[in-house]
């Protein structure tokens, strides 16, 4: 299975919601390539699946790229609770370098 997100500017917010295969971007390799995959392109595809060897639009030779992990998170996942049991200790700024805790057990205060 493959799907193809548009180019990466930040826009594909809507674009893919499955979770279970992971998202490779690829760049074009020689000038003479179009817009989106100059810029880069995503692909949706299995663990299994060969690596796209040109873009789907121009035909130019394409190259995955190392890019930043995307990992699902749950809402809870910065909850106070989970702060806690985890053992970290979170600050909210209350002024001019003065930091107030907000969960676990730190100081209650901190000074820059």
């Amino acid at each position: 299975m493959l799907a193809y997100a548009r180019p990466l500017r930040r826009v594909m917010v809507h674009i893919i919601r499955v979770r279970s295969m992971p998202i490779y971007e690829y760049r074009a390799t020689t000038s003479r390539s179009c817009p989106q995959c100059e810029s880069g392109l995503e692909a949706l595809q299995k663990l299994s699946d060969p690596p796209l060897a040109a873009c789907p639009d121009c035909g130019a030779p394409l190259k995955r790229v190392i890019s930043a992990a995307s990992l699902p998170t749950s809402d809870d996942t910065l909850s106070r609770e989970n702060i806690e049991r985890h053992g970290f200790t979170q600050y909210k700024k209350a002024g001019a370098g003065v930091y107030e805790k907000t969960a676990g057990n730190g100081p209650d205060k901190l000074n820059k």
